[in-house]
């Protein structure tokens, strides 16, 4: 019952994500490549639960395989859930993302930037990748906390060829990763959706 026991997982993991939201820093695979990226589009049929009609921002050259974030799956959780200290998000109304299956202890977040911030890498042009806590502070604490953000728990990962033989196999199509594709993709596809819970229910 994968979908019901990652569900729990990432249920149980959200007592300790502010603790660990931060370990996770960069250094490109090959430092001679940069870093590219692409969406992916699932077709609704797939099997894997995780994965069915999401959009994918896949990222190569972090890791020896192409490392993703979904960037169209909220959860029930508002962001103010995991940072009950900072006030002014209590009555924000936006939830944190389900990323992918992938070290669901982990906090990345995608924003929007005009200039190269520090402690994050180019995902895409003007938007950046990171897991720095104290980047992620300093714009939770601006005027308007959520605008080019959004926050995500867990990440998704293919060993090197997988995602190309996915691709292939057609599971996915592929287009061009853009700022008003990740922040505005639509429809949102709530995760665990209703049907996943009831498809792993006991």
């Amino acid at each position: 019952m994968p979908g019901r026991s990652c569900h729990r997982d990432f249920k149980k993991a959200l007592g300790t994500l502010a603790l660990v939201c931060g370990a996770l820093s960069w250094t490109l695979a090959d430092e001679s490549r940069p870093l590219t990226s692409i969406l992916i589009v699932a077709r609704a049929e797939l099997p894997d639960s995780h994965f069915a009609d999401s959009v994918v921002l896949v990222m190569n050259n972090l890791a020896p395989g192409p490392v993703g974030i979904i960037v169209n799956r909220p959860t029930e959780l508002p962001v103010s859930s995991l940072f009950p200290k900072l006030k002014q998000l209590a009555q924000l109304r936006d939830k944190l993302y389900f990323g992918g299956p992938v070290d669901l202890e982990s906090v990345w977040f995608l924003f929007r930037a005009t200039t190269p911030p520090e402690h994050a890498v180019e995902a895409c042009d003007g938007v950046y990748l990171s897991a720095d806590k104290d980047l992620l502070m300093r714009l939770l604490g601006r005027d308007k906390p959520m605008e080019g953000l959004k926050i995500f728990v867990g990440h998704s990962g293919w060993a090197p060829g997988q995602l190309e033989a996915e691709i292939d196999h057609g599971d996915w199509t592929s287009k061009r990763a853009d700022s008003d594709a990740i922040f505005k993709s639509q429809p949102e596809h709530p995760w665990p959706s209703p049907e996943t819970l009831a498809g792993h229910s006991t």
